[in-house]
């Protein structure tokens, strides 16, 4: 069958990242941001990793969004929901600055275009532990206007998160596509992977490739863009 819908992550495969670099930079930004409003650094930082835990846990009766603002509540109090605009403003404003996210690989963008011309549905399936707008400025850093691809996970719209397969089956839902109609491709093993067990095409590519569990990945068809384009031509 032919793919309809092709599935791709975004930090470390659309994007390349230096994870580390990314961490320290948002985390430096954002407490600088929510520094006037008396969060103490160590135990924002803490607070956020908490409500990320949770989201990666989520059990799909809520949505990310909610999951984390519930967790952030319990440890500041209801009344830090009212911070929520200025966590958005940082999203906005002061995200995009980042500077470990100010590198991009050209042929990422050209792959997305080139299946997009050939009538494929683009969807970006990275891990919905952030709201939207910080997806949509990702994207745009990796080259990709958000206006090109059909579906963006965040968590706004997600009530799973990677490795979950419900992550998975909850965009097929939403798209109203099948497993054999899509591939997913991706950088990370274990989250990314994953998905064939559902039933897509998987390419794991190995530009940024994360492997934790040292699991053996000579069962994936793998490589670089170039590879990657050479594996799409034959699903098309």
């Amino acid at each position: 069958m032919k793919i309809k819908k092709a599935f791709f992550d975004l930090d470390g495969t659309l994007l390349p990242l230096d994870p580390d670099g990314f961490v320290k930079e948002y985390f430096g930004g954002l407490c600088k941001k929510l520094a006037p409003r008396g969060y103490e650094p160590q135990k924002l930082v803490g607070s956020i990793w908490k409500g990320t835990a949770a989201m990666v846990a989520n059990d799909g009766s809520r949505t990310n969004e909610q999951v984390f603002w519930d967790v952030f509540a319990d440890i500041y109090g209801e009344e830090a929901k009212g911070d929520i605009e200025i966590f958005d403003e940082f999203y906005r404003e002061d995200f995009c600055s980042i500077k470990a996210i100010d590198v991009c690989d050209p042929k990422a963008a050209e792959t997305v275009r080139a299946l997009k011309a050939r009538g494929v549905g683009i969807v970006v399936a990275t891990n919905p532990i952030f709201p939207l707008t910080a997806q949509k400025t990702r994207l745009k850093k990796a080259g990709i206007d958000p206006s090109e691809v059909e579906y963006i996970t965040s968590y706004e719209n997600s009530h799973y998160c990677k490795p979950n397969p419900e992550y998975y089956s909850e965009i097929m839902r939403v798209l109203g596509c099948k497993a054999e109609e899509c591939v997913m491709i991706g950088n990370d093993v274990g989250e990314d992977m994953i998905a064939g067990a559902l039933g897509f095409d998987v390419f794991l590519l190995t530009n940024c490739m994360i492997n934790t569990a040292d699991a053996d990945i000579t069962k994936y068809d793998r490589g670089g863009f170039d590879e990657l384009r050479v594996w799409l031509d034959g699903k098309i």
